[in-house]
C-alpha cells in the first residue's frame, strides 16, 4: 500500500507541471498583456510599465539576460532627428527611465538625469562600436537619452534581469514550491489570504449539500430498489426526471422568489450566520436530487440479482438486512467513484449558489476575479482545482481496496 502511495504521488508530478504550464500558457501568452487586460489599453505607458515590475510581467517568459520594455517600442532609426550641433537625437521615451541596467542599439548615449528631489546631472557620453550597456543609479531616473550612430533599422531599449533563469515562469514555479500564490491586483492582497478568507464559506455551503444529497439520494436510491416496479419507485422515477429537466437558474430564482422573498422563510442574500445558508444548501440538494437517486438506484438494482442475494434469501435473512448490510456494501464502489467526483468542487466552491446568495466563497471569489482580470486569483483557483482532482482520485482508489478486499493496489 505504502508503495503504491508513493508511485501514484511521483505520477502526479508529471500532471501537475503540464497543469502548471497550461495555466502559465493561457494566462500569460494567450489572454495578451496582463497589464494591459487590468488597466485597459489607454492606460500610460508608465503606468503599464510600474504594473509589469510589481508583478513580474517586466520578465522573459521562460528565460533571457535582457527584456524589451515599455519605455520605447521598437522604432525606425531613420526616424531620428539628430541636432545639427550635436548630432545626437533624443529617443521618444514615454517614462523616464527607473534604476537599472539598460542595452540600446546605438553607438553612442548621452543621458540626462534627475533624482528624487528634483536635481539633474548629466552622464559622460559612452561610446562604442556597438549595442551600448548603461546604468541608472539607485535614486535616479533618466529624464532624457540622446542617441548617435544608431546600429540596425529599427533602435530597441532592453533592460538587463538579475539573471537568465530570472523569467516569469521560473519566479512562477519557485514561489509556487514556497507557497506563494501571488499577489492580487484588484485587492492588493496576498492571493493565499484571498483563498483562505474564502475556503470557509465555501465549506460551510457545500459539504452539507454533499453530505445531506447523499444521503437522501441513497435512502430514497434503496427505497425504489426495494419496492422496484411498485408505485413508489415508478414515482421516483418520474420526479426524478422531471428534476433533472430544470435548469439550475430555475431553481435558483424560483427559491429566492418563493421562499425567501414571498414567504419570507429565509434571508434572500447576505452571510451573517448559518440561516443565511439554509436556502442555498437546500436548492443545492434538490436541484441534484434526481441525478443522484436515478444513479443510485442503478448502482443497487445491478447487485440485487447477482448470486450471493440469493443464496442469502435462502438463508432466510430479513429483506432489510440483505438490502443495508450486503447489497448497500457491494455497492458503494460505483457510488464512491460518483461522489468523488464532486469532492474537489467543495474547496473551489459553487459559483452559482454563491452569486446569487451574495456568500463571499471561492466560487464568489473567482467570479469577481474574471470580472475584474485578477489573473493571479483565477490560476491559483484552477492549480488548487487541478492538485485537489488528483489527490481525490488516490484517495478514491483507496477506498476502493478497503470497501472490496479482492482489489489490489500494486
Amino acid at each position: 500500500m505504502r508503495r503504491y502511495i508513493i508511485r501514484r504521488l511521483l505520477e502526479m508530478l508529471p500532471t501537475t507541471v503540464g497543469v502548471l504550464i497550461l495555466t502559465f500558457l493561457l494566462f500569460n501568452v494567450v489572454s495578451g498583456s496582463p497589464a494591459e487586460v487590468v488597466l485597459g489599453k489607454n492606460a500610460s505607458s508608465e503606468a503599464l510599465a510600474a504594473f509589469d515590475s510589481r508583478f513580474g510581467y517586466d520578465k522573459p517568459l521562460i528565460a533571457g539576460r535582457w527584456t524589451e520594455i515599455r519605455a520605447m517600442t521598437a522604432f525606425p532609426s531613420d526616424k531620428l532627428e539628430p541636432d545639427g550641433k550635436s548630432g545626437r537625437a533624443p529617443l521618444p521615451l514615454t517614462y523616464a527611465l527607473p534604476a537599472g541596467t539598460y542595452r540600446l542599439s546605438a553607438g553612442q548615449v548621452q543621458l540626462h538625469f534627475e533624482d528624487i528631489e528634483g536635481k539633474s546631472d548629466d552622464d559622460a557620453l559612452i561610446d562604442g562600436p556597438g549595442p551600448i550597456e548603461f546604468t541608472v543609479r539607485e535614486g535616479w531616473k533618466a529624464t532624457k537619452v540622446e542617441v548617435a550612430r544608431p546600429t540596425g533599422k529599427k533602435m530597441t531599449l532592453e533592460k538587463r534581469n538579475a539573471g537568465w533563469w530570472d523569467s516569469q515562469f521560473v519566479n512562477y514555479v519557485w514561489a509556487l514550491l514556497r507557497g506563494d500564490l501571488g499577489m492580487s491586483s484588484e485587492h492588493q492582497l496576498p492571493v493565499a489570504r484571498i483563498l483562505r478568507n474564502g475556503c470557509g464559506p465555501s465549506l460551510m455551503l457545500t459539504v452539507p449539500i454533499l453530505i445531506g444529497g447523499t444521503l437522501v439520494a441513497v435512502m430514497l436510491g434503496l427505497l425504489c430498489a426495494a419496492w422496484r416496479g411498485r408505485g413508489f419507485d415508478k414515482a421516483a422515477l418520474v420526479v426524478s426526471t422531471v428534476l433533472m429537466s430544470v435548469n439550475y437558474v430555475v431553481w435558483v430564482l424560483s427559491g429566492q422568489f418563493f421562499f425567501a422573498f414571498k414567504l419570507r422563510l429565509f434571508p434572500i442574500w447576505g452571510f451573517e450566520s448559518a440561516a443565511y445558508l439554509a436556502l442555498p444548501v437546500l436548492i443545492g440538494i434538490v436541484s441534484g436530487l434526481g441525478r443522484d437517486v436515478r444513479f443510485f438506484r442503478a448502482a443497487i438494482l445491478d447487485e440485487i440479482y447477482k448470486p450471493y442475494v440469493r443464496t442469502a434469501q435462502s438463508k432466510g435473512l430479513d429483506g432489510s438486512v440483505i438490502l443495508c448490510r450486503h447489497v448497500l456494501r457491494n455497492s458503494l464502489i460505483p457510488i464512491v467513484t460518483y461522489v468523488s467526483q464532486s469532492i474537489p468542487f467543495l474547496f473551489t466552491g459553487s459559483l452559482m449558489l454563491e452569486s446569487f446568495f451574495g456568500i463571499p466563497g471561492l466560487g464568489n471569489v473567482s467570479i469577481n476575479a474574471i470580472h475584474s482580470s485578477d489573473m493571479a486569483v483565477v490560476r491559483a483557483v484552477v492549480i488548487l482545482g487541478a492538485l485537489l482532482y488528483q489527490v481525490v482520485q488516490l484517495f478514491t482508489d483507496l477506498c476502493y481496496a478497503w470497501l472490496d478486499p479482492r482489489i489490489r493496489l500494486e
